[in-house]
Parts: C-alpha cells; sequence; structure tokens
C-alpha cells in the first residue's frame, strides 16, 4: 500500500471536520492540523495563496483575517473552491471566493474590525496543491485602531491558544526577514504551548526585504534560535506586485531564483521557497497524524461507540417504504409505554442519579407527605377541649348531667373525620401533577414526530384527568362511609371503661425503643452572622433526642437536644437565600440550644424538607398549630375558658381519649385505603390505556401520515448523524490500514543548542572532534521577548 493510505488520510481528516462542523459541534476529537499564526503583515495569507496559486484571500490594512479559515486542499484535476456554509455551489472565479469570505466574515464579526472565533471553512481543489489542511488565524495585534475593541490583543490572543494548545494541532510561525527574530510574536506564543518544539515549523518571509549586507543564513540554517522541525524560507509577492495582479506562477519562479542566485541562500536553495515548504507541510502533516493515530483511532471508536444506538434507528431508514410510518406508529406508541411503566415501577436501566422521579417521587407522597399532612389536621388541644365541654354542655342542656353522653364523642368525632378530605384531595393532585410530568418526560423520545408527541401528551393526559375526578369521589366516598357509622366495637378502639385509665398511662409511658435511629443527614443551622453564620452539621435523629455532630463520622458531637416539649414551625424562605427553612422551638418557652428560642434549620429543596417533617413526626414532633382566630366569643365570654367544674373536667377528658384513639383508628384506615385508591383507579387504569387503547385513540385522531410527520430538525439531524458516523466509520477502516503498512519518516531529534551562548551569534556548530570557537561576540539592547528551545 505505500503511503497512498497516509494521502488517503488527509482528506478524510477534511471530511470528519466538515461532518462536525455542519452538526454545530466544535471538533472535539482535535483532529491533526496546522495553524498559521503570527503578527500582522508578516506574509501569512500571501504564503497561503502561493500555495494555491491563486489571488482569493482579502487584503487591506489593519486586520484582515477576522475569523479563523481552516483552508482544505485537495490534489485534482479541476480547479475550484466550495465553502461548508454554501453546500453545492462551486466557486471557479476566486475574486468571487475572496468576496464570499469577507461577506460571510462580516455576518458573524460585522464591519467594525472585531473578531470572531466560529471558523470559515473553504476546500480549495486543485491540481497544483498537495493534500494539506491548515487553519489560518487573524495577526496579532498590540494597539486597537479605530473602532476596533479595546481588548483586541487579548481576544485574538485567547483565540489562537483555543487552536494551538491542542497537542494534535502543528504551528506554523510565520516571522518576517527584517524584523528582530528575538521578538517574533509568533515564536513566543509557540514557545508558550510548546516549549519542547515538538509541533512548531518556523517561516521565515520578506528575505527579499533585508538590508543590504544582512542575510537570514544562520535562521534558516537553525542556528540562531534552533527549531526541531527547522526553518524555511519564502520570498512573497510584494504589494506592488499584488497591485499589478501579477502572476503568482511567475511569482514562484522569481522566488526559485531568488534563492539560487543568493550568495547567503544557494547552497540550501533546494530546502528553501514556497514548493519545498508545501511539500514539508504535507509530509509533516502526514508524520503528525501518523503519531497521532493511536489516540485517533481510540477517540473515533468512543465517538462511534456514543453515536451507535442513536444511529440505530436511522441506518434501516427507508423514506419510500409506504409500511413505514405504520411501523414507526406502533414502535413509538409501543415503547412510550414501557417508559411510562418502568418510571412508575421503577427499573435497573437508564436510572435517574441526580433528582427522584415518578414512582419514586409518588411513593414519597404516599408514606411522607400524605401522613404529614395528616398529623397537620391534628387537633389543637385547648380548642378541642373546649368543643368537648360546649358539646356535654349542649346535650345535657339545663340538666345537669351525671354520665358522660356519647353523642359528644360521636358529634366530635365526626367533625375531626371531615376535616380527613382536605389532606386526601391535596394528595391526588400531587400524584396528578406527578403522572403528569411522568407523561412529559416520556414523551420526550416522540421529539422526532412533533404531532405524535402532542397528540400522545393531550390523550393520555386528558384520561389522567378523567381519572381525577373518579379517584375523588371514591376518597370522598371512604371518608363519607367512615362518617356514616362510628363503629366503637372496633378491636383497636379503648373503649369508655379504659378511657379515664388512658390519662395516666400517658403521663407515665416512655418513648418505645429510645435508642433507634429515625434519620441520618445534613441540615444547615442558621445562627445571625454576629454569632458565626450558618453551618452545615451531620444530624442524627432518634426517637428521644436530636443531636449533630461535625461530620457523618459521628465522633465530634456538638450538641443533643432531647425531643420533650419540642414543635416544629414553617418560615418563610431569606430574600439572599436559595435554601428552604423550617424551625423547632420548645412549647414552654425555653431556648433551645444556647441563647435561641429557635433553632432555624435549612434544606437544599422543599422535597428535603418534608422529608424531614415527616421523620420529626416519626419521632413525635408535631407542626405547631396555627393560632390564626381570635374568637370574640371567647373575648366576651371569659368564663367559658376558665377551669371547669370537677365533674364536667372529668367527662371531658374521657372524652378526649376516646376521640383520640377513634381518630387514630380512622387515620391509619385511611392511610392504608388512599395508596391503594389512587393506584388503582388512577395509576394503574392509566397504564392499562395507554398499553391497550392509546393507539386506537392516535389513529382517530387524524389523519396517520400527518401524524407520523417528522420534523424538519430531526431529518436534518438523521442525515447528519448517518453522515458522521459513516465518515467515521470509514475513517477507522483507513487507519486500520495504515497503521500496520505505512512507513514514514520518524520525527527529528532535539536540536543540539549547548554550543549557543548568552550574547553569541553568528557562530558555526563545531565537529565533535573540534574545540568550542566563539568568533564574534555582540551586545544585544533591549530585551528579546523570545527564548531558544
Amino acid at each position: 500500500m505505500g503511503n497512498r493510505g497516509m494521502e488517503d488520510l488527509i482528506p478524510l481528516i477534511n471530511k470528519l471536520q466538515d461532518a462536525f462542523s455542519s452538526i454545530g459541534q466544535s471538533c472535539n476529537l482535535d483532529l491533526p492540523q496546522i495553524a498559521v499564526v503570527g503578527g500582522q503583515s508578516a506574509g501569512k495569507s500571501s504564503v497561503l495563496e502561493n500555495f494555491v496559486g491563486r489571488d482569493f484571500l482579502p487584503r487591506g490594512s489593519g486586520i484582515v483575517t477576522r475569523r479563523p479559515l481552516i483552508l482544505q486542499l485537495v490534489n485534482s484535476k479541476a480547479e475550484y473552491a466550495e465553502f461548508l456554509h454554501c453546500k453545492g455551489r462551486k466557486f471557479v472565479d476566486f475574486d468571487e471566493v475572496r468576496l464570499e469570505i469577507e461577506a460571510e466574515t462580516d455576518r458573524i464579526t460585522g464591519s467594525n474590525k472585531g473578531i470572531s472565533p466560529i471558523p470559515i471553512n473553504l476546500r480549495v481543489y486543485s491540481p497544483h496543491v498537495l493534500n494539506l489542511t491548515l487553519i489560518d488565524l487573524p495577526g496579532m495585534t498590540k494597539v486597537a485602531v479605530g473602532d476596533q475593541p479595546v481588548d483586541i490583543e487579548h481576544q485574538i490572543r485567547d483565540m489562537l491558544l483555543q487552536f494551538i494548545t491542542k497537542e494534535s494541532c502543528l504551528i506554523l510561525a510565520v516571522t518576517p526577514a527584517n524584523t528582530d527574530l528575538a521578538n517574533s510574536d509568533a515564536l513566543k506564543i509557540a514557545k508558550e504551548v510548546d516549549p519542547q518544539g515538538l509541533r512548531t515549523i518556523g517561516v521565515i518571509t520578506k528575505l527579499d526585504l533585508m538590508d543590504e549586507g544582512t542575510d537570514a543564513r544562520d535562521i534558516l540554517e537553525n542556528k540562531l534560535l534552533p527549531l526541531r522541525r527547522g526553518y524555511i524560507g519564502v520570498v512573497n509577492r510584494s504589494q506592488k506586485d499584488i497591485d499589478g495582479k501579477k502572476d503568482i506562477r511567475a511569482a514562484l519562479a522569481a522566488e526559485r531564483k531568488f534563492f539560487l542566485s543568493h550568495p547567503a541562500y544557494r547552497h540550501i536553495a533546494e530546502r528553501m521557497g514556497t514548493p519545498h515548504l508545501q511539500k514539508t507541510l504535507n509530509q509533516q502533516l502526514t508524520n503528525h497524524i501518523r503519531d497521532t493515530l493511536p489516540g485517533l483511532r481510540n477517540k473515533l471508536q468512543s465517538q462511534l461507540l456514543s453515536l451507535e444506538k442513536e444511529v440505530e434507528e436511522y441506518k434501516n431508514f427507508r423514506p419510500d417504504d409506504p409500511a413505514r410510518k405504520t411501523k414507526a406508529l406502533l414502535q413509538m406508541v409501543q415503547q412510550f409505554g414501557v417508559d411510562f411503566e418502568k418510571c412508575i415501577e421503577g427499573s435497573g436501566d437508564q436510572v435517574d442519579t441526580s433528582n427522584l422521579s415518578g414512582g419514586a417521587k409518588i411513593n414519597r407522597i404516599f408514606h411522607e407527605r400524605f401522613p404529614f399532612e395528616l398529623v397537620k389536621m391534628e387537633f389543637d388541644e385547648k380548642e378541642l377541649r373546649k368543643e368537648i365541654s360546649y358539646a356535654i354542655k349542649n346535650i345535657h342542656g339545663v340538666r345537669t348531667g351525671l354520665f358522660t353522653p356519647d353523642l359528644a364523642f360521636e358529634a366530635i368525632v365526626k367533625k375531626q373525620i371531615i376535616k380527613l378530605k382536605e389532606p386526601c384531595l391535596k394528595c391526588i393532585d400531587l400524584v396528578i401533577q406527578e403522572l403528569i410530568n411522568t407523561v412529559r418526560q416520556c414523551t420526550n423520545k416522540l421529539g422526532s414526530y412533533p404531532r405524535l408527541r402532542e397528540e400522545t401528551e393531550r390523550i393520555v393526559t386528558t384520561y389522567v384527568r378523567e381519572r381525577d375526578s373518579k379517584t375523588k369521589d371514591q376518597v370522598l366516598l371512604l371518608i363519607d362511609i367512615e362518617l356514616s357509622y362510628i363503629n366503637t366495637n372496633h378491636e383497636d378502639f379503648i373503649g369508655f371503661a379504659n378511657a379515664q385509665q388512658r390519662t395516666a398511662a400517658n403521663a407515665t409511658k416512655k418513648r418505645v425503643m429510645p435508642n433507634q435511629v429515625i434519620r441520618r443527614g445534613w441540615l444547615t443551622i442558621n445562627i445571625s452572622i454576629m454569632k458565626g453564620g450558618s453551618k452545615d452539621y451531620w444530624f442524627v435523629l432518634t426517637a428521644e433526642s436530636l443531636s449533630w455532630y461535625k461530620d457523618e463520622e459521628e465522633k465530634e458531637k456538638k450538641y443533643m437536644l432531647p425531643l420533650d416539649n419540642l414543635k416544629l414551625r414553617d418560615l418563610e424562605k431569606g430574600f439572599m437565600s436559595s435554601k428552604h427553612v423550617f424551625a423547632i422551638f420548645n412549647t414552654e418557652q425555653r431556648n433551645v440550644y444556647k441563647d435561641l428560642r429557635q433553632i432555624e434549620l435549612a434544606c437544599d429543596t422543599q422535597e428535603d424538607v418534608d422529608s424531614w417533617k415527616a421523620s420529626f413526626l416519626r419521632a413525635g414532633v408535631y407542626p405547631e398549630k396555627d393560632q390564626v382566630h381570635t374568637h370574640t366569643h371567647d373575648a366576651m365570654n371569659p368564663s367559658d375558658t376558665v377551669s371547669m367544674d370537677p365533674q364536667l373536667e372529668r367527662q371531658v377528658e374521657t372524652i378526649r381519649n376516646l376521640v383520640d384513639s377513634y381518630i387514630g383508628i380512622v387515620n391509619k384506615t385511611i392511610r392504608d385505603l388512599m395508596p391503594k385508591t389512587i393506584m388503582h383507579l388512577m395509576i394503574n387504569s392509566a397504564k392499562d390505556f395507554i398499553h391497550s387503547e392509546l393507539l386506537a385513540y392516535l389513529y382517530s385522531a387524524g389523519d396517520q401520515g400527518s401524524l407520523m410527520e417528522e420534523s424538519a430538525e430531526q431529518a436534518q439531524r438523521r442525515d447528519e448523524m448517518l453522515k458522521m458516523y459513516h465518515a467515521l466509520k470509514e475513517a477507522l477502516v483507513i487507519i486500520g490500514d495504515i497503521s500496520t503498512t505505512t512507513i514514514s519518516t520518524p520525527m527529528p531529534p532535539p536540536v543540539d543548542d549547548t554550543w549557543l551562548q548568552t550574547g553569541v551569534a553568528h557562530a558555526r556548530p563545531p565537529s565533535p572532534a573540534q574545540p568550542l570557537a566563539v568568533t564574534k561576540i555582540f551586545d544585544f539592547p533591549g530585551t528579546a521577548d523570545y527564548c531558544k528551545w
């Protein structure tokens, strides 16, 4: 195969570059390429035009190149140019190429001499070029001119570094011969990113403009400031030649004559000039690609694997297949049903590791949020005793009752059961919202067909909302059933006989399993800035206490707070804080922690706050009741709130214990039945609907053709994905051939520059058998920006 594989690889790199650019991604494969850097008017554009043999680059004063130009040279029998942004249009007139570069530059940067890192891709086919890929970058400048941005120097520098920092990029450092090489901007920036000189190729321009009696022989012989890859000299057309439309071929002949006839350069004439530079760059790029092949192959392989799954559905795509749309519709609906069920039931594949979603969120609503809402409905002790007292007095009427009336118990219990309707309906609303979010999430995969996605989401969401009203009716019916018969024979009900003993038992009862850990996790304690500000601690909540530690190792305990007489309080999120806050306080107005009446605890999300609150409920720490109403009746009748007679007080306590017992039974029943009712009437019903009826609804929703009309973006994406996929596969095939058959020139060894001493110039390196001889010493004034490799 020889070196033909390598020649094929440079056009392939161009193809990959186009594939990435057309998809709108940066070339994150870091493909091998050559970046041309240098100061303004260093002759970069002239070098590139000499390669092509045509005038095609914009000319003028100041910054002319204001966007990177990716120039892909392709050896071909025909001569024409193509732009990636003008697909299908061939430019045979190279004056039009210049105008198009200027117009495309102005489209992005405007006409105010600003710059942009978005590249222009130009491919030139010609019999006079070798396969080569170069990036022409804006010339480095020191001072902003006209209405250029004041930081133009830094903008250009940052842009250059974006390209030349990549290890796969060769640097063509262009420096004019009529300036001091030690102050070369191109060599200076190349040295920053390539300190070993492994990727830098030196080009010396304007050799014909040097002062009479001077030459650049030592530079071109790689003796003054040595580079591993050496220097190549070129002679471009003068501005007068360009204005006079001097033919580039004639200019190349004049360049050849210059080197052959110049006494300082004639002995190295075969290694100078534009043709030799082009050939050298072709070989250097070829060698560089060979050196980067192992890494490039690995990157190509990983890119291919990442595309494989996405492209799978496209590979057998046949737009002329009449059954294609039907197959696609069936496949999409089936996939949607599977995705929805996996989101609800949970599955091992494609698990979201950053957020709760679908079934996990619904589970949290069932077992954390809903019980918390029920506990919040727990009666206010003072208010409840007052209601029981009024009920007993109203039942007795004018008579003084000797026995505790069971009608008072029934009236109070029914009033408390009715209060359960609100948290039950709220629970259904929360589940509905999560179901709709899950439907929306699962329809994302139908994005290829916007109409299908829209109809699927509409049909399923409408069905879920219909089930919403049926589920609410059923839950309200459950509560009405509880109200219809108060079962005082329930096995868990304490009964009248035990009710009076309950108070004493409660007073002496200890918490069960005092050492049981209910929850661990991080919380932020909000303390005023004067006292140290907010700090994160590791909290451990047990059935008896709340402790916090320095970290999760639980070695350094900061404080332990008993849970007796503690309650929770909601707080508004701070204006300057993104965290959600709640507080713990003592019902007996005591300090909870140091001199603080309450501890403010903060979480990152409201979900975390609700979860912690649910954990506190399990430990017996309840939310405070809203003391919202100031009853005017109470104010007018203070005697009603004072201590009752002993007999009435005993009756109130008895009813209080009975109500507490019975409501506990009802709550337990409702907590058990609510998830079952919602699962049966709403979630399982929605799953059955999607599997058995959704397809029929979609068929009746409209024409199948319009339903399965893919978006223009999707069609374009498919074409680009397939293009990139096949380009990657082709690249891997060619790389596989090349890596085993190509033998190429090795990288030059490091330059031996030990003979160079500070302040020594125009010296010849000694042969190994000769001692070092210094022929002339110069004192260099000024400070050089560049030091040798």
